[in-house]
């Protein structure tokens, strides 16, 4: 097995280039030069305030240099992939941040060995050099029914408490009324992580196995193990499951929870969860905590502490009064920090009504006219055309597309089928160009619909009881055909519907000065210049649509949209045919 393809230019560099671009692309932060230390780029600001520091091992970005600003992190201090930092860089960080003028620094420090005993050590030094120094130590974990000696590991919830502790400071609390207040605060965090895959340090093997289909709760943010695996359930039994085991009263590291308690959710991207499985996730949170009784005062749903590449989410819950929800709010200038609503989500009505509640044209009711035989017959023969047709046209697009060409065209059919059988057809033709258009938009789906839909939408407005002659049909099959091309973006010769529909409407158009007796032969002639546009569609190199995706050289049959349209004409003027 060879190490997981990461996009970097080497592992030995990674840590020092990551740091260097974050601090190149924002105008707020600066590197301490020999150490891999972030800091506020106006520490005079400082003065006289309480600085904080916090950091750890690289890979958990945007933690912590992302959480640098006013109002949250005045520096923070990495280490290598998911290694400690060394005490010297740590002391470094701390004295810049004293010789600043800050009236002291709080270390914040997630629970592991190696941050305990680096920052630990620095601070001592620092404190024998006159510093005012203290240490906040984060350990949220709810993984554990009974933690070991080391303890609960700090995890996502140190994101909240960079936040407040950053908050109070910025306010001038002292150093010892900020750490009692994040002290009594951290009894109400809670974290609890699952993933779907592991995460491999770069240059490395994944830190751990699990099989397809399966999935590990409790986890640590270094590919530690967790503490059960199970297959890949639901969105919502997976938060469930994590919110049972987080607020189970018989576990030693569980958060109290209770119905009417108020709560901030951080629901903490590992890595590699899309946006639209975050969104997910965060619903099933939101609405999993509600149905406890609790109140969901506030969201954040992101990359917050990840874990390198690894699928998966944290939880976060913090029981939050409404001094803590201040805090929350406060502003900040860090830019991982997201732009939170300080309006309480749970009974926020979130749903709003549409402005019109008009009929569809579909569910209007119509009265038939003297075209209204001829039009009916005409939709009854396309619809049967178009379902004798569906495998056809579905064989044709399997060479150029997605192969349900067929399908779509069959799914407008019934539909329109389905209408002709419980309601009229409309003595005005732009009337039922307007039902057409409702039909096809809902039913047949995909860029077709669409296309169908602009077409006889554009097309309506040209025919109506008084002006429905010849000329006018003319003119308003040109009018749809140039809605389609307007925002279709496709035009003639580019292997498209328009390929035998623009040859047809040129013809057509012939009609506008036509004598009536000479009506037929301009049809006709329309018609089979739709077949001849269709059949040399096989020549031609597609630039629109799917099959603008497909080698030139794959392509070698008639484009299955053009024929479908050749088809509707043909079937059209059949009908009009045996009218004579």
């Amino acid at each position: 097995m060879e190490p997981q393809k990461k996009l970097i230019n080497a592992a030995e560099s990674c840590v020092d280039e990551a740091l260097l671009g974050l601090v190149r692309a924002s105008g707020g932060l600066s590197l301490l030069r020999g150490h891999r230390v972030v800091l506020r780029s106006d520490l005079e600001n400082l003065k006289g305030k309480v600085a904080l520091l916090s950091g750890g091992g690289s890979g958990h970005e945007p933690s912590h240099a992302g959480y640098i600003g006013a109002g949250m992190l005045s520096a923070a201090v990495a280490g290598g992939v998911f290694a400690s930092p060394p005490p010297g860089s740590i002391l470094a960080a701390i004295l810049s941040l004293h010789n600043a003028g800050a009236s002291g620094v709080l270390l914040i420090v997630k629970n592991y060995t190696g941050d305990r005993l680096n920052f630990g050590l620095a601070a001592e030094q620092a404190r024998n050099q006159g510093v005012a120094v203290d240490m906040v130590i984060v350990a949220e974990d709810c993984a554990f029914d009974q933690p070991s000696k080391a303890g609960r590991r700090g995890l996502c919830g140190t994101v909240f408490i960079h936040k407040l502790a950053g908050a109070l400071a910025e306010e001038g609390c002292s150093l010892a009324q900020i750490v009692s207040k994040v002290t009594e605060i951290l009894k109400g965090i809670g974290t609890l992580g699952v993933s779907l895959s592991p995460c491999s340090v770069p240059g490395c093997l994944p830190s751990f196995d699990l099989p397809p289909g399966d999935m590990e709760l409790g986890l640590g943010i270094h590919g530690e193990p967790g503490i059960k695996r199970s297959k890949v359930a639901s969105a919502d039994e997976v938060v469930k499951t994590m919110i049972d085991h987080m607020t189970n009263p018989s576990s030693q590291s569980h958060l109290p929870l209770k119905s009417g308690d108020s709560v901030v959710v951080c629901v903490n991207n590992l890595g590699a969860l899309s946006c639209l499985e975050m969104a997910v996730v965060t619903r099933s949170a939101i609405l999993c905590l509600e149905s406890l009784g609790v109140v969901v005062a506030r969201v954040m749903s992101g990359l917050f502490m990840t874990s390198l590449e690894m699928a998966g989410v944290s939880l976060t819950l913090m029981r939050a009064d409404k001094e803590t929800l201040r805090l929350i709010d406060a502003k900040t200038t860090a830019p991982a920090w997201p732009n939170l609503s300080s309006v309480c989500l749970s009974g926020r009505s979130y749903i709003t009504e549409p402005l019109t509640t008009s009929k569809r044209p579909q569910d209007e009711k119509h009265s038939e006219g003297p075209l209204s035989p001829v039009m009916h017959k005409a939709l009854e023969k396309i619809c049967s055309t178009l379902l004798e047709k569906q495998e056809e046209l579905n064989s044709l697009d399997r060479a150029s597309g997605d192969g349900d060409c067929g399908n779509t065209h069959a799914q407008a059919a019934k539909a329109i089928q389905e209408w002709l059988h419980g309601h009229v057809v409309p003595g005005c033709p732009g009337q039922l160009l307007l039902v057409l258009a409702g039909l096809v938009q809902e039913k047949m789906g995909g860029s077709s619909g669409a296309l169908y839909s602009l077409f006889l939408t554009a097309a309506a407005g040209h025919v109506t009881e008084g002006r429905s002659d010849a000329a006018a049909w003319a003119n308003a099959m040109n009018a749809g055909t140039e809605a389609m091309k307007k925002y279709g973006g496709a035009a003639p010769g580019d292997r498209t519907m328009l390929d035998a529909l623009c040859p047809a409407v040129d013809e057509l158009i012939k009609l506008t000065t036509a004598p009536s007796g000479g009506h037929m032969a301009v049809l006709q002639s329309a018609v089979k210049k739709a077949a001849s546009g269709a059949e040399a569609t096989r020549d031609l190199k597609a630039r629109a649509g799917r099959a603008s995706y497909i080698s030139p050289n794959l392509l070698s049959l008639p484009d299955p949209g053009a024929v479908a349209v050749a088809t509707i004409l043909k079937a059209i003027l059949e009908v009009l045919e045996g009218q004579k």
